[in-house]
């Protein structure tokens, strides 16, 4: 596998690549890869050749008071994990390639931006838009997968990408979970063994939720109630949101009656975790997919 550190080199590959018709696939990380990076990983594989994974933790999506400083770095092992998994590149640039001097351009999707994860952490997908945008550029795939873990982000790339009218397909996979059903994120690391175990209640407040919709209950209220009494059931969880919002524009809904998610932001300690249930009406009749 290739490491390439230079946005200019990155742009020679996937433009020889471009030329010889074939499809390029890219898998966009921030590093400290697990079992659900690699899913996205074989996902891209089977589907594209050639593809690469890009690592840059990014700063402009962190705020001042969050976690970049302490956020795991495990670069051999992110590295061993790629060559493994055959992948054709690895695009590892430092900040100052992706940001240089004076760089001061920014992408903002309004409206869907400033909602939940937008309005808990200011400036957030501002800086995710942007970095998603320069590797789009820089990278010009074809596909791009994505983990429905970050659902709200995978739907501002989804309207970045049509808004910019950017030809490049964005396939959103499945959530990848323990056996134990914890969503499998690269903050998981933060966890003691108390916390790890407290953090499982994220998933059974889904669940209840799950159960609540198979027995019929249709409204968004209900169900809220419901993920929260499960939630404030663990006194090492604090949390920041739990609703029942529109698949599209992640606004609250009264009455699950379409394509919902179920959201979670729950600090257990002091990591800060994310999940989600999705909602999808199927012949009359709801699907809910964990």
């Amino acid at each position: 596998m290739e490491v390439i550190r230079t946005v200019a080199w990155m742009k020679e590959k996937t433009r020889a690549a471009r030329l010889e018709q074939r499809i390029i696939g890219l898998v966009p990380t921030m590093g400290a890869l697990h079992s659900g990076h690699m899913v996205l990983v074989e996902r891209a594989k089977r589907e594209c050749a050639p593809v690469y994974s890009s690592i840059f933790l990014n700063p402009k999506q962190f705020a001042a008071n969050e976690d970049l400083s302490r956020y795991p770095r495990p670069l051999e092992a992110d590295v061993e994990k790629l060559t493994a998994a055959k992948v054709d590149g690895l695009f590892l640039p430092d900040a100052a390639e992706i940001y240089p001097p004076g760089f001061s351009t920014y992408v903002q999707v309004e409206g869907l931006s400033e909602r939940l994860e937008g309005r808990s952490r200011a400036g957030h997908f501002r800086g995710v838009s942007t970095v998603v945008m320069k590797l789009f550029e820089i990278v010009q795939p074809h596909c791009a997968y994505f983990g429905r873990k970050d659902a709200q982000q995978v739907r501002i790339v989804q309207q970045m990408t049509r808004d910019m009218n950017l030809d490049v397909e964005i396939v959103v996979c499945p959530i990848v979970r323990e056996a134990d059903g914890l969503a499998m994120s690269s903050r998981n690391a933060y966890l003691d063994a108390q916390d790890r175990k407290a953090a499982t209640v994220l998933v059974r407040a889904l669940r209840t939720a799950e159960g609540e919709i198979s027995a019929g209950v249709r409204d968004a209220l209900h169900l809220q109630g419901a993920m929260q009494k499960v939630l404030h059931g663990e006194p090492r969880a604090r949390v920041d949101y739990a609703e029942i919002v529109d698949a599209e524009t992640f606004e609250p809904v009264v009455r699950v009656s379409r394509r919902c998610y179920a959201v979670l932001a729950v600090y257990i300690g002091k990591t800060r975790l994310i999940d989600n249930l999705l909602i999808e009406p199927v012949g009359g009749d709801l699907r809910v997919e964990i």
